[in-house]
């Protein structure tokens, strides 16, 4: 159980249920030409997972001080696991999830895609060890870390397949994987810096270098309101250009992420406890939920109503 708070498990379970949804909700139903076997992809989604719970516990790990001022009760490493204990852990998920990146990239006679996992692994230890003490440097790493969890799908899964059929419909497909990382980046981003709001006590206390610590808790929350309009504008305008003909799509679209979102952008404009910061960073997670979602729902009324 403490190895499960560890890793942030249900983060992790989300990263996981976001690349199954891209092939079994998209890319399956649309009978796409696919490079992978299905248990291949099941060890890419494996690899990914296993790599970002080597960032989460390094990222426990040098941040023991300033979870012990922000959620105290949440510590886990120097009370139920030791240093050490983690740092082996660390260790074994981090190999682990480069080997099969190694594997899967010369399954896909591809083995220069393999240096990908191994920028990831170093890009979240960079993150974790000093990254995240610069200002909004630490914030966009982690952003663009999960948008690539989207587009590694294209580099493994479509890309080498490329050539098989229909190359025109492939460049269609990873343009709308394209996208969804965008729109992945942009809510974590968003998420990030809430989230920076939110810890800005103990953050402070550790010498950190946020966004909220520099300019403070009000015009940061401001910035984020003004930069939600970006997320909210490209949604819009995606709707009314490729999908405002097709009634469920649109309705869902609305009614589970603009919606939200846009309660959102109103409510950060006004927040300011610590509370209230909390809450809005899980409802952005909810909005990255159903805009993943949506991928199902947009698939299946091309299959149906094409």
């Amino acid at each position: 159980m403490n190895f499960l708070k560890l890793i942030r498990y249900q983060n992790l379970l989300m990263l996981a249920f976001m690349q199954l949804i891209f092939r079994y909700g998209f890319f399956k139903i649309q009978n796409v030409p696919l490079a992978l076997t299905d248990w291949q992809y099941w060890l890419l989604v494996l690899s990914t997972v296993l790599l970002a719970a080597g960032g989460y516990i390094i990222n426990n790990i040098f941040d023991q001080d300033t979870d012990n001022n922000n959620n105290p009760n949440s510590v886990i490493v120097g009370k139920s696991i030791s240093e050490n204990q983690a740092y082996n852990l660390y260790g074994i998920v981090t190999v682990a999830g480069v080997l099969i990146g190694f594997y899967l990239s010369n399954m896909i006679q591809k083995p220069g895609f393999a240096s990908l996992f191994i920028l990831i692994a170093a890009a979240l230890y960079l993150y974790a060890s000093s990254l995240k003490q610069m200002m909004l440097i630490g914030n966009i790493i982690v952003a663009l870390l999960l948008s690539f969890s989207v587009l590694i799908i294209g580099f493994f899964d479509l890309y080498p397949a490329a050539g098989i059929d229909k190359p025109q419909q492939m460049r269609i497909f990873f343009s709308i994987l394209l996208d969804y990382a965008i729109f992945a980046f942009m809510i974590n981003l968003l998420r990030e810096i809430v989230k920076d709001i939110e810890d800005i006590q103990g953050d402070y206390n550790q010498g950190m270098n946020t966004l909220p610590i520099a300019i403070g808790k009000s015009k940061t929350a401001k910035i984020v309101c003004v930069l939600s309009l970006i997320p909210l504008s490209f949604i819009l305008y995606y709707i009314n250009k490729y999908l405002i003909e097709v009634v469920f799509v649109t309705v869902y679209l609305l009614v589970f992420v603009v919606g939200p979102l846009l309660f959102f952008t109103i409510k950060i404009w006004t927040a300011t406890s610590k509370k209230e910061f909390h809450n809005l960073s899980s409802l952005l997670k909810l909005i990255l939920f159903f805009g993943i979602l949506s991928v199902v729902v947009i698939s299946l009324n091309i299959k149906y109503n094409a």
